[in-house]
């Protein structure tokens, strides 16, 4: 892409994101997310229903009249923003790319996090950890994250999940809300993603294509894995291959359902046609 097709794309994504983001995800955000606790903002006079154990007795006595000491939430949190860059993120065959649904949450919740004065950040990985943006406050720092997700180059090559866990815990010690955006279609270790969810608040999205579920009959095909570059012909009008293509996909979902739940992190799906605003505010509501 072009640099003007680029800033008219991230322009695009700000503008649906930011409706949405208002309208539905930041008030929900703020709530799912307290901060890490409360600091003194400024004494002010009592007013009938304020705690009385907020009362600030130097200040009552010197008045003559009640104060209270009035306490306000930290709200600073951290975010992180895993994205996989693997060549299968490069794909889809109905409305919009993997990745250019990746970039469209990334901005809302970006935004989400950017309204509540918290930092975000980028992790772009693949095979290796391939670049880092680290956290940061900001609009033009959330538009900087949409435009990197949109025109990175994607890798011929296996996503390693385990790689950007690892990192994740190596550099940010401190706990963060971490987003992992992948279409899991690599194993990972569920050890090593049940020890980072004990370190941080894990949400695994799995962006899919219905065509990763299942594939059509189109006669005899050539398929190549654009990660490992295997190729292979397959007889698509084979019902029993297709239907133990299906099973066999289903069964990896369930297994890496699985592993999240018993890692204590949380997992959606997400495809091009859904309502990801609704899932996010779901996942929001759950916390």
């Amino acid at each position: 892409m072009q640099i003007k097709d680029i800033v008219k794309k991230v322009k695009q994504i700000e503008i649906r994101t930011r409706k949405r983001t208002e309208n539905t995800l930041m008030g929900q955000y703020h709530s799912a997310f307290k901060g890490q606790g409360m600091t003194f903002a400024e004494v002010r006079p009592y007013q009938s229903g304020d705690d009385i154990r907020r009362i600030d007795w130097n200040k009552t006595a010197r008045f003559k009249e009640p104060y209270v000491k009035v306490m306000e939430e930290e709200r600073e949190l951290t975010m992180m923003l895993m994205v996989d860059i693997s060549a299968s993120m490069n794909y889809g065959t109905k409305i919009e790319l993997k990745r250019d649904l990746v970039a469209e949450i990334c901005a809302s919740l970006g935004f989400s996090a950017s309204g509540n004065n918290d930092k975000v950040g980028l992790i772009l990985f693949a095979d290796k950890v391939y670049k880092v943006i680290p956290p940061q406050k900001g609009k033009k720092h959330i538009l900087a994250i949409i435009s990197t997700i949109l025109t990175t180059d994607y890798v011929e090559a296996e996503a390693n999940v385990d790689a950007a866990l690892e990192y994740m815990m190596h550099v940010f010690k401190k706990k963060s809300l971490a987003f992992l955006f992948s279409d899991f279609s690599d194993e990972f270790d569920d050890k090593l993603l049940k020890i980072a969810s004990k370190k941080h608040q894990l949400l695994g999205l799995r962006i899919y294509d219905e065509k990763d579920n299942e594939i059509p009959d189109v006669g005899y095909a050539f398929f190549r894995d654009i990660e490992t570059g295997k190729q292979i012909w397959v007889n698509t009008s084979s019902k029993r291959w297709r239907y133990n293509y299906a099973e066999s996909q289903k069964q990896k979902i369930r297994d890496i359902k699985d592993a999240f739940e018993k890692s204590s992190a949380s997992f959606v799906e997400v495809k091009a046609e859904d309502d990801y605003t609704r899932l996010l505010y779901n996942y929001f509501q759950k916390r």
